[in-house]
């Protein structure tokens, strides 16, 4: 049985955790703030609740699997969940709007035929065959293989497996994400829908490889889900699972630098000068223990709106708003949950769009592009709250309060889950294979798989 010190207690660290506590190991977490989530964060006033990270999950099964490796009790059992539908209502300029279906390729050529013109929809599934193989290629060797420092990393990894276009005889590299799409669908509107995907995945589409088309893919395959009590409740609900398996937790400890001794980590150094001893570390948060080049990726800028009047029938739980003036659509989330209003005559609302690293958001932006769609929130606004990059950088310790995206193919990656320091390994949104809740939770098993089956494990713990 090994001593292990968790730095940060985000879903990466906890998945981490709980696996290696139910293997038989002794693991501390410690995280600097007063809470445990990273990201999954939560505001609460006046009776109102808000997720102040991400709203939806996209790949339930890497929760799933963690519950069933490490406990009696399965995830459904612990938290509430179900499918959003339609997945995603999208608002484009001129009154077209788009309710595109969850996990249903039937409905969706119909709902891009019906709202962006007939044949639109057959492209769609054509563009959607081609993410499928590059799904098909890329999933094993990003996903569920771990990623070592000083390791040449898969093929894949640097060689976009989209298929690229032909020029005479010869095939040329294919173009960004976004003029990728563009070119495959033929329509604006349709292009901008899958970009927003992509978008919410913390990818910038302009300059994101072709090969990015397997986010969509995934979210239209695997389907989105909301958690009831929002997302939060996942990360309580992993809290419990960890404190259930004997992980200890040490809150508002800051780790400094991981301690060596012998030519390997052998600890953590906290801020108020104290070591802590411990076999191995696991560096799960921006930081100690990650290289300091750690890859820049877009903020995000988010509204919190409290709002008087009840939920009027027939909104959907997210709205996309895409914007005349502005590549970057604006995201609603109006969940019908009570357990985010203090009553029926009340509703909760988040605003949220992606802002380029450096840029000042503009929250009054936000509003006024949801309404200018329809949406009417503006003058049923009890108060508001903003959430900027310097808020996320707070919370997460985030350099520029950063979200950091998935790995993907075809764009090169200095995220690892070892490091050069024998005994230090790296989970979280900023090791292999990258952000985002899916892909946070699958380096806590990378991770967990390396220290229990050895360096030389070749994946699927």
């Amino acid at each position: 049985m090994a001593r292990i010190a968790v730095i940060g207690a985000g879903m990466g660290a906890m998945a981490a955790a709980a696996r290696l506590a139910t293997a038989g190991h002794r693991v501390e977490v410690y995280e600097r703030t007063g809470t445990y989530g990273g990201s999954v964060g939560r505001f609460a006033r006046d009776g109102f609740a808000f997720d102040t990270g991400p709203g939806l999950l996209h790949l339930p099964a890497v929760y799933r699997d963690l519950f069933v490796k490490t406990g009696r009790r399965p995830l459904e059992d612990a938290v509430q969940m179900r499918q959003v539908e339609p997945a995603a209502r999208h608002l484009f300029p001129g009154g077209v709007r788009v309710d595109f279906p969850n996990s249903s390729r039937g409905k969706a050529i119909e709902a891009l035929d019906g709202g962006l013109g007939p044949g639109v929809g057959e492209r769609w599934a054509a563009l959607m065959g081609k993410a499928r193989d590059v799904w098909d290629a890329t999933r094993r060797p990003l996903l569920e293989e771990p990623l070592r420092a000083g390791a040449p990393g898969p093929e894949v990894a640097l060689r976009d497996p989209y298929p690229a276009p032909r020029r005479g005889l010869l095939r040329r590299r294919a173009p960004s994400f976004a003029r990728t799409v563009l070119r495959e669908l033929g329509d604006r509107r349709a292009a901008a829908l899958l970009s927003a995907q992509v978008a919410g995945f913390g990818v910038d589409p302009a300059s994101a490889p072709a090969g990015a088309v397997v986010l969509p893919y995934l979210e239209h395959t695997f389907g989105t889900w909301y958690v009831g009590g929002g997302l939060r409740a996942l990360a309580e609900a992993l809290h419990e699972r960890c404190r259930e398996r004997g992980v200890e937790f040490r809150f508002d400890a800051e780790v400094r630098t991981v301690h060596e001794a012998a030519g390997r980590a052998a600890g953590v150094e906290l801020a108020d000068g104290s070591t802590e001893s411990s076999d191995l570390v696991i560096a799960a948060a921006p930081g100690p223990g990650h290289p300091a080049d750690a890859p820049t990726a877009p903020a995000r800028c988010t509204l919190l709106l409290a709002l008087r009047g009840g939920r009027p029938a027939g909104t959907p739980h997210r709205t996309v708003v895409h914007r005349a003036d502005s590549p970057d659509p604006v995201t609603v989330l109006r969940p019908d949950d009570p357990a985010l209003r203090p009553d029926d005559d009340h509703e909760a609302a988040v605003l949220t769009a992606h802002v380029p690293a450096g840029r000042a958001p503009d929250p009054d932006a936000l509003l006024a592009a949801a309404d200018a769609a329809g949406l009417g929130l503006g003058p049923r606004v009890l108060w508001r709250e903003v959430r900027t990059a310097d808020d996320v950088a707070a919370q997460t310790g985030a350099p520029g309060g950063a979200v950091p995206g998935p790995a993907l193919s075809g764009q090169p990656d200095a995220r690892t889950n070892t490091a050069e320091l024998p005994g230090l390994y790296r989970a979280g949104g900023w090791a292999h294979p990258g952000g985002g809740l899916a892909h946070a939770g699958m380096s806590g098993a990378l991770v967990a798989g390396l220290i229990v089956e050895g360096d030389g494990w070749q994946g699927s713990y």
